[in-house]
């Protein structure tokens, strides 16, 4: 079973990189802007620019050494959080620096605590606060970014669920399904992804929804924006939830398809800066108009295609790496929709591009599979026999990105 990629304990060297590089962005952008405060509020005279730095450096580097410890801690993870560690880290840091500056003056005395101390609702005040405020935007951004960057190519994916032989079928006759063999090809499916360099993200299972293993159909992904899906079937609605996490954790801009749309995500075909989308059986014209919404803004040219003849457009079509569209005729609608069209000569010959040079494809499509050999592209081939027995195919059981 491959853990998903997000949920891997992260490598210590990461976080105490992420924690130290956190830290120096409050302390760094803390100091400049309440230098620049005081510079400003002291007349903007040159003259003043380099003492009032100078009274804060202490408490700068102090600052800098508490939020490193702080986000090591984990103060990074909840904006609130964020916020209070960088105040107190910043009180903490105020005091000590100027007690710190006092002392170089002369011996500490009670007095000269007392005025320190007096500070923090005086002269210290707006620094602390500054260190708040910094650690809950940029202290937090600065850890996010390093904690979350991944490989730039992972492939989300979701474990066939126990129920899996209760899936949804729609155009072809329900035959018996081996639930191990399934295990077995699912194993070597993600292997194969692996093996082409993706990082495998896997979400939790989901017994309760037999069809979740065909993640393809809830998450399109744009770019860094990944779109929600509303399936069209009832009974997959609930696959969606555990998806939007996962897509913020992984980096990526949330959209969501809403009521009263429908959209799977085996209807979105993505040809380079064209999109079709099939209006068939799960994806309805609604869901169309919001999905072209979100990706015409993103820069793409949304072409909405009839599917009547298989359960969803890219059970019909793919695309190579080139742009070409691929598909079995007999279960295209109208082929003259897409710029340029390779008829494959068996059903289910979808491809999934891997590289510039290189597509998966299933070992059940043994004539297609020698036709794009022909063609100069290398050929992975997998046994995915048993989801073909729910009309799925290579395409279904992943999410590529990047």
């Amino acid at each position: 079973m491959h853990l998903s990629a997000l949920n891997r304990p992260l490598p210590i060297g990461r976080r105490v990189a992420a924690a130290v590089i956190s830290g120096f962005v409050v302390a760094a952008l803390t100091h400049i802007l309440t230098v620049l405060v005081f510079f400003v509020s002291n007349g903007a005279a040159a003259a003043n620019i380099v003492p009032i730095s100078d009274y804060f450096v202490p408490a700068s580097i102090l600052l800098f050494v508490l939020y490193s410890v702080a986000a090591l801690l984990g103060a990074n993870r909840i904006r609130l959080v964020a916020f209070a560690a960088g105040l107190i880290a910043g009180v903490i840091a105020t005091f000590l620096g100027t007690l710190y500056a006092v002392s170089l003056g002369g011996p500490l005395t009670p007095d000269a605590v007392g005025f320190v101390a007096g500070s923090l609702l005086g002269s210290n005040l707006l620094y602390f606060i500054v260190a708040g405020l910094v650690a809950a935007t940029a202290g937090r951004w600065a850890w996010t970014a390093i904690v979350t960057r991944r490989s730039n190519r992972i492939a989300f994916i979701r474990q066939p669920a126990s129920t899996l032989s209760d899936g949804e079928i729609t155009h072809i006759v329900r035959t018996e399904l081996d639930a191990t063999l399934a295990d077995t090809q699912w194993d070597d499916y993600v292997e194969a992804l692996t093996k082409a360099g993706f990082e495998t993200v896997e979400l939790p299972v989901a017994d309760e929804h037999p069809d979740s293993v065909f993640i393809e159909d809830a998450v399109v992904v744009l770019g860094g924006t990944a779109i929600i899906t509303r399936p069209g079937a009832e009974s997959r609605r609930g696959e969606t939830d555990a998806v939007a996490p996962i897509a913020r954790r992984a980096g990526l801009t949330v959209r969501e398809i809403v009521e009263p749309g429908t959209l799977d995500g085996g209807d979105v075909l993505v040809v380079d800066a064209t999109i079709y989308v099939g209006r068939g059986g799960r994806t309805n014209a609604d869901g169309i108009r919001q999905f072209r919404s979100i990706a015409t803004a993103l820069g793409y040219t949304v072409v909405a295609v009839p599917v009547t003849k298989v359960l969803h457009l890219k059970s019909a079509v793919t695309a190579l790496p080139d742009g070409t569209v691929v598909g079995f005729p007999e279960h295209v609608d109208d082929p003259r929709v897409f710029d340029r069209f390779l008829a494959m000569p068996e059903p289910g010959a979808a491809v999934v591009v891997l590289s510039h040079d290189t597509v998966l494809m299933a070992t059940s499509v043994p004539k297609s599979i020698a036709l794009v050999e022909d063609l100069g592209y290398t050929v992975v081939a997998v046994d995915v026999s048993e989801f073909e027995k729910l009309e799925g195919c290579v395409t279904c059981l992943s999410v590529r990105v990047g």
